[in-house]
């Protein structure tokens, strides 16, 4: 099982295209709001270096300020489980 880690913002649309992207492909993830939590906003920049969301973390590695496409093909690109 993976570790999915989903930096969002309540008011991004990237981000709200990112959670039924990955509810539709059943990947289970935690949804982190950092708009909510200053402390995750810090740690989403600290493990992206930059503060855009959505920013995805699987398995320790970093996806940051993307679209749909770009996850697909981030995901597509990790090896299985």
């Amino acid at each position: 099982m993976r570790d999915v880690k989903l930096y969002t913002r309540k008011w991004c649309g990237w981000c709200l295209n990112a959670k039924e992207y990955l509810k539709e492909h059943g990947i289970s993830f935690q949804e982190i709001d950092v708009g909510r939590d200053p402390a995750a906003d810090e740690e989403m920049q600290r493990l992206s270096g930059q503060r855009y969301v959505p920013t995805i973390v699987v398995d320790g590695r970093v996806l940051a300020n993307f679209d749909t496409a770009q996850l697909e093909e981030f995901l597509a690109k990790l090896s299985p489980p």
